[in-house]
């Protein structure tokens, strides 16, 4: 059994092992795609094929939709080499339930995948007719917060965005740069309007990405590169709009064991790949059944019938933020970069076995979220946030057979601490003059410290997840030594004073000298750490 367009002719096989198949014509719909998009993807990885393509191919199934989307990498070009080509851009769904019953879907969604590499003709010129078409009604977003950075923690330019400014639309290399260029493209075929569809868990994401827009057009503007008129077309949001959203779907790495059993179910070559970018990567993707998406209704060329999608609201930009406040800055992913990191640096690997089986991380957890969190989160209306909580915790959390990893947790974690703390600091500071009354919250921020030390609380060394912000980090808290906690003197001074990481300077706050407290106390040497997570969350 092969997962490609051949290979789930023969319907028979797919079927007796339990595998449903599309109940569209995959090729025809990949077809009308090309020939007429209507649905660009930027960040083609594992969150957009098991969540967005998921929900592209149920309205496939449904009939609301006529083609696929159009699937661009702008950052690793293994991925389209390496799982999109080889399997004729089908996707695999595995849907895993916390009974440890699994839901297996093959998705036909997605219609071509194209690498916007300035440096190929061939890329460049297809992604070029793409956004030149007047069909086309939206381009959305799963790039990660980093994807939309212009800039490094001191104001200045990233390298790369200094080339791509310089060097202008015609080589552009990073997202932004990408995006923008093909905006221009857009506009000289017809200034036809386009709705760009953040879909990264960062505050007022459709804000963030319109503001790199418009600062890569006007550094281009500045370099003679496009004119005024240009200017004038990115920034009407009734030709160029940016939705606002929230986004939520747990959705771990490719699992081996996964690999394994669909291998042994008879379908063909399906064990992840770890690309030269160190994407983490496989034909299927395996993800946990609840998810939310909540899009701002602003899309000047039309759009896709998304409110049928599964788990998708419609709904205006204030109820939008007040969702998104409700799940990146109070009860899903604080509590993830609190305690993932720390469950690193205590040698647990997977998250929901660390809250399973550690009743202070757990007590940590809940803090965060219950005690913390929700007496300062709004409430959206169409989401209960108790409720949230409540699934999270009864549901989400607890399901080991997702098999998600405290590391993969720690990913990028110095581009989310000042979304996912910060707002509920400056809430606390708006309620009550400061945030001295925070525990776990600093307690997390002291963890993800401590956790950048590449020691564990056992003294042993570890490799630490991928973040930009690692060696600058690391260079900081060079001379600090795990049992030797004299050597510690002001090197956390810089990192927790910084508003471009955390929003606020938190000693202003109140908090900054509770969170170098902590930090001093989980270095005192072999278990240090898990000492003082006991000391600060032990008694609630």
């Amino acid at each position: 059994m092969k997962l490609t367009v051949n290979g789930i002719k023969n319907r028979g096989p797919w079927e007796k092992a339990g595998i449903a198949l599309p109940g569209y014509d995959v090729e025809m719909v990949s077809e009308k795609a090309k020939k007429e998009p209507v649905w660009v993807h930027f960040g083609i990885g594992n969150i957009f094929r098991i969540f967005i393509g998921g929900i592209a191919d149920g309205l496939l199934e449904e009939g609301e939709m006529d083609r696929g989307i159009t699937c661009v990498e702008t950052f690793d070009y293994d991925v389209a080499d390496k799982i999109y080509e080889p399997y004729d851009n089908l996707g695999l769904s595995v849907i895993l339930h916390g009974d440890g019953t699994r839901e297996y879907k093959v998705l036909g969604s997605m219609a071509e995948a194209v690498k916007a590499q300035s440096s190929v003709s061939e890329q460049w010129n297809r992604l070029k007719e793409i956004f030149a078409s007047p069909t086309l009604q939206m381009v959305s977003f799963t790039i990660t917060e980093k994807g939309y950075a212009l800039q490094k923690a001191d104001g200045t330019w990233y390298p790369f965005v200094a080339t791509d400014i310089q060097n202008g639309p015609d080589k552009a290399v990073g997202a932004m740069a990408v995006l923008t260029a093909m905006l221009y493209e857009r506009y000289q075929a017809g200034k036809y309007p386009l709705a760009l569809v953040s879909m990264d868990n960062c505050s007022q994401n459709g804000e963030r990405l319109r503001e790199s827009v418009l600062t890569m057009t006007e550094e281009w503007q500045k370099a003679g590169f496009v004119g005024e008129g240009f200017v004038s077309y990115v920034s009407d949001e009734k030709l160029v709009a940016f939705p606002w959203t929230m986004i939520d779907k747990i959705t771990p790495r490719p699992s081996e064991q996964i690999a394994d059993d669909l291998e042994k179910l008879g379908v063909e070559d399906m064990q992840p790949v770890i690309t030269g970018k160190k994407t983490y990567i496989a034909p299927f993707v395996n993800a946990e059944k609840p998810q939310y998406l909540v899009i701002e209704d602003s899309f000047p060329n039309g759009r896709p019938a998304l409110e049928k999608g599964f788990g998708v609201y419609m709904a205006d930009r204030e109820t939008v933020n007040l969702s998104e406040r409700m799940k990146v800055t109070v009860c899903l992913n604080p509590v993830h970069s609190a305690t993932g990191p720390l469950g690193v640096a205590l040698g647990y690997e997977l998250f929901a076995h660390m809250l399973n089986t550690d009743e202070d991380m757990m007590k940590m957890a809940r803090m965060v979220a219950y005690d913390e969190g929700l007496p300062v989160v709004p409430n959206p209306g169409i989401l209960s946030p108790q409720e949230f909580v409540d699934e999270l915790f009864n549901d989400r959390f607890p399901n080991e057979y997702l098999g998600d990893t405290n590391l993969r947790l720690a990913v990028d974690v110095s581009q989310m601490v000042g979304i996912r703390f910060g707002e509920t600091i400056k809430a606390y500071v708006a309620k009550y003059g400061n945030a001295s009354r925070l525990t776990a919250i600093p307690l997390g921020i002291a963890g993800w410290l401590r956790y950048m030390l590449a020691v564990d609380d056992a003294g042993n060394k570890y490799e630490l997840a991928p973040d930009p912000m690692n060696d600058e980090i690391q260079e900081r808290l060079k001379d600090i030594v795990v049992g030797k906690p004299e050597t510690f003197t002001d090197q956390l001074k810089g990192i927790l004073s910084n508003e471009r990481i955390f929003f606020v300077n938190l000693y202003k706050t109140g908090v900054g000298e509770k969170i170098e407290t902590m930090f001093h106390e989980m270095i005192a040497g072999p278990g240090a750490i898990k000492a003082t997570v006991h000391k600060y969350v032990g008694g609630n």
